[in-house]
């Protein structure tokens, strides 16, 4: 399944730059998709920069780089059969690829909050693109106890995009534990947004299609 900065342009429209292409398998697929890659010239990046191979096979050729991952980075959770079986589709250059679930793409980004790298931008612009699209109940069962996670990315969602937040069901505050969101409609607050970044980071400042600077 495709992930990563592409899966994210496949649900909110918009491209950023990204170094790589993600894809995510099963566990068990690891050797013949390394395999694969090794036939097509790739090889294993792990000699030029070691990494982490418990969840990820890093691969080169000519500067394209292609990770392979099977599990979260913090082994909070493996890539199981329903990932495939909830995937979405694309076409890429006349290919068809499945695309990791929305659900499932923002359960990984939920944990990556480091000082160098952040992914709760790619969640806002998902909440700000899709959010009414998102199944609440099967992210909040992938969750279980990370609950606390996804209030916090909703909470600067809310202060970020007051009327955006408004699609988002009622009955997600309510299991949350949380304020419902005023009703009064207001447009996105773009003082907010760039006190965050000065950067072209949300879509709500960006023409229609346009590219995310981060």
């Amino acid at each position: 399944m495709l992930g990563g900065g592409f899966a994210l342009a496949a649900f909110t429209g918009r491209w950023r730059d990204t170094k790589d292409i993600d894809f995510y398998i099963r566990s068990e697929h690891r050797d013949v998709v390394t395999s694969a890659l090794a036939q097509a010239g790739f090889e294993d990046y792990f000699r030029r920069l070691p990494y982490d191979r418990k969840w990820i096979y890093r691969s080169i050729r000519s500067n394209v780089i292609v990770d392979i991952i099977w599990s979260m980075a913090n082994q909070r959770a493996q890539v199981d059969p329903v990932w495939f079986e909830r995937a979405g589709s694309v076409s890429l250059r006349g290919e068809k690829l499945q695309v990791v679930p929305l659900e499932e793409l923002i359960w990984c980004k939920l944990y990556i909050l480091q000082r160098d790298h952040c992914d709760w931008t790619d969640i806002l612009n998902l909440l700000y693109a899709v959010g009414s699209e998102i199944d609440w109940a099967h992210l909040l069962d992938r969750l279980e106890d990370d609950t606390p996670l996804l209030k916090g990315v909703l909470s600067v969602f809310g202060w970020l995009c007051p009327r955006g937040v408004l699609e988002l069901p009622p009955s997600l505050w309510e299991r949350l534990e949380m304020r419902p969101p005023p009703r009064e409609p207001q447009p996105p607050s773009q003082d907010r947004i760039r006190l965050l970044d000065s950067r072209c980071w949300f879509a709500a400042l960006q023409p229609e299609g346009g590219k995310l600077g981060i």
